[in-house]
């Protein structure tokens, strides 16, 4: 796609420098769900939830903790359909990713979040956290799926580091 600055797995793999965490972001219209891996980037930790005000401030605030956690690459949930089209969701994410890239030199790549909501609200309500802790946690619990499954791949793939 024309001015997509993100990278594909193995481009993402390369830009990113050894012994840096990678961070994952599950991109809501209300808040910014994030999850940071460990230096061996084989565990996904959920971190915060950052509440959206203006893009200017979200975007300082998301890499004022990533240089903070000496973040090394954004891993963003892609919200596709469930017939893995994309609609308006994906489009805004996009959106967002343009927006950032011209403020940061850290590499971004996309990893499919269908699912990660529901995954992790049925994993809460089977733990039976209440309504106001599920609303409290899930974004960036989902963060957190999608960063992990990020990490499962690239172990799987044998390009961890």
């Amino acid at each position: 796609m024309a001015n997509d600055p993100t990278l594909s797995l193995e481009d993402f793999i390369a830009a990113v420098p050894d012994r840096t965490r990678l961070i994952g972001l599950d991109l809501g219209t209300k808040t910014i769900g994030l999850a940071l891996s460990d230096l061996g980037r084989g565990i996904a930790s959920p971190m915060e939830t950052i509440r959206r005000k203006k893009f200017t401030l979200d975007a300082e605030q998301l890499l004022k903790i990533c240089n903070e956690q000496g973040v090394g690459g954004l891993v963003l949930g892609l919200p596709l359909n469930m017939d893995g089209t994309e609609g308006p969701r994906v489009q805004a994410t996009r959106a967002f990713t343009r927006n950032l890239a011209p403020k940061t030199d850290l590499p971004m790549t996309f990893w499919d979040e269908r699912l990660s909501t529901a995954a992790v609200t049925r994993t809460l309500l089977e733990a039976d956290s209440s309504r106001a802790k599920r609303a409290e946690v899930v974004d960036k619990m989902a963060a957190a799926y999608i960063l992990q499954g990020f990490l499962d791949r690239l172990g799987f793939m044998g390009l961890e580091t």
